[in-house]
């Protein structure tokens, strides 16, 4: 007698409960909309800093290269030229990407200023100051290369801003570089700004390290 009452309420129950393949048939969670993306996508993807960084490092590597064959028992003045204008080539990649890389910009001023182009190099290393005024490598190679192209009084306004930052290391070298500088009778150093045919040439001199790993 305490059965029958049971009958339809388990006939109920299995019409009301869904069959095995419609559960299978839809997925666990609602797809992404395009509008927001799967995390796993955004993750894999580069970010354009990153991306710039990698050539940044391809143009860092090649300026190594370039110092080792310049340094090497046989200096090879030819790959060490070549390696120089492939770091130029690689920083302006990462430049295209990252305008405001100051780091590729004091790296391109470095290459030029070795490759014997003053005005390339000394607008590079502007470029970088006004981006980054207090990045002390960068004062201290627009230094050098003011030095270099017979601008005394430039190098020692960079030279004062190195004093400015307390960057003491990088001051001193600039500094010493400026005391052995022969001075002319009009107050500028005596190392003339170089010649066309010196542009073709990169300099081996100044192969010590500072904050880039190049002098």
């Amino acid at each position: 007698m305490t059965a029958r009452p049971l009958l339809p309420l388990l006939l109920f129950a299995l019409l009301a409960t869904p069959s095995r393949a419609s559960m299978g048939s839809r997925p666990e969670t609602p797809p992404p909309s395009p509008a927001n993306p799967a995390p796993e996508a955004s993750e894999d993807k580069k970010s354009a800093r990153q991306e710039a960084e990698g050539w940044y490092n391809d143009a860092y590597d090649a300026v190594t290269k370039a110092k080792e064959a310049l340094a090497a028992e046989k200096p090879d003045t030819k790959k060490a030229q070549k390696l120089f204008k492939k770091a130029i080539d690689r920083a302006t990649d990462a430049l295209q990407i990252d305008k405001t890389y100051y780091e590729a910009l004091n790296l391109q001023g470095f290459a030029w200023r070795k490759l014997g182009d003053y005005p390339k190099s000394l607008d590079a290393y502007a470029a970088c100051l006004r981006i980054q005024p207090d990045y002390a490598p960068a004062r201290e190679y627009y230094g050098q290369a003011l030095l270099e192209s017979g601008d005394r009084e430039g190098a020692e306004a960079q030279l004062a801003w190195l004093k400015k930052l307390k960057a003491d290391d990088l001051a001193k070298q600039l500094e010493d570089a400026i005391a052995a500088a022969p001075a002319t009778d009009d107050g500028k150093t005596g190392k003339a700004t170089k010649d066309k045919d010196a542009k073709s040439k990169p300099e081996t001199k100044d192969t010590g390290a500072t904050g880039e790993g190049q002098r």
